[in-house]
């Protein structure tokens, strides 16, 4: 995208992103802990002062306050705007590599869940089926309406990247049922759908970067001092190579083919 159309769209795309960020913020903490993520609002983790409507802006409201409650001025903790951030960053980034709206508009909420699950499985050693079979589902749903729509999504592509990356990681999990969570699986069949809408060459890249960045940090993390026997989270490297994969998936693979030759 080039032009003033183009950095309309790309700046429309960042504002969504810090909203879908906000909603991101609140999975996060809620869902692991098997609270309700409609009921009660938004309120001050110290206090539990109801957020106001203002001081609910994403990223703005937490500049304007000083990073602290209205009332009882205790600190919030960064990652509040930091998510919101980063995931308008995503939605600007997928607006900016996509070819199509209808691409941007299905990749990028994706993005924004991966940071969302791999924040999770750090803290909890979870991917939580709350939020990950939903997902599959809405997701497979978007891609079949823009694959009838006439959209450059394929709902076949998505169908046979889910199939691959999550029917390949769970043989993993059964061969190695230690190394390997079902979680981890689920996970990974959302990848190959989404991705695998836009092409499988996407789920490739996205495999081989997220097992190669898993392997590494489970030799790091044993180098200090982690037993094999330690869980160790596999989500957030699934969920870095997805989305490293969005941007950089398709000059990797013509990369790799060429090597090849």
């Amino acid at each position: 995208m080039t032009g003033v159309q183009g950095a309309y769209v790309i700046l429309v795309a960042g504002l969504c992103g810090l909203i879908w960020g906000s909603f991101l913020n609140v999975l996060v903490y809620r869902v692991p802990r098997g609270l309700s993520i409609v009921h009660p609002g938004s309120a001050c983790p110290t206090c539990g002062t109801p957020i106001r409507p203002a001081d609910n802006v994403p990223v703005v409201s937490y500049l304007v306050l000083g990073g602290r409650c209205r009332k009882c001025r205790k600190g919030i903790s960064p990652e509040y705007p930091l998510v919101e951030l980063a995931t308008g960053v995503l939605f600007a980034g997928a607006a900016t590599v996509l070819p199509s709206a209808a691409q941007a508009a299905f990749v990028a909420p994706f993005l924004g869940l991966m940071l969302a699950f791999a924040l999770i499985d750090v803290r909890h050693k979870i991917i939580p089926n709350a939020i990950v079979v939903p997902s599959l589902a809405v997701f497979a749903c978007a891609a079949l309406v823009l694959d009838l729509a006439g959209a450059p999504v394929s709902a076949t592509g998505a169908l046979y990247g889910m199939l691959a990356y999550g029917g390949g990681l769970f043989l993993v999990a059964l061969v190695a049922p230690g190394g390997m969570g079902m979680g981890d699986v689920k996970l990974a069949a959302l990848i190959g759908l989404v991705l695998g809408g836009l092409g499988l060459r996407y789920v490739a890249v996205a495999a081989g970067l997220g097992i190669l960045a898993g392997g590494i940090g489970g030799v790091v993390a044993l180098s200090r001092g982690r037993g094999r026997k330690d869980a160790i989270p596999f989500g957030p490297y699934l969920a870095a190579g997805a989305i490293a994969a969005t941007f950089v998936g398709p000059a990797v693979a013509s990369w790799y083919t060429g090597f090849l030759h």
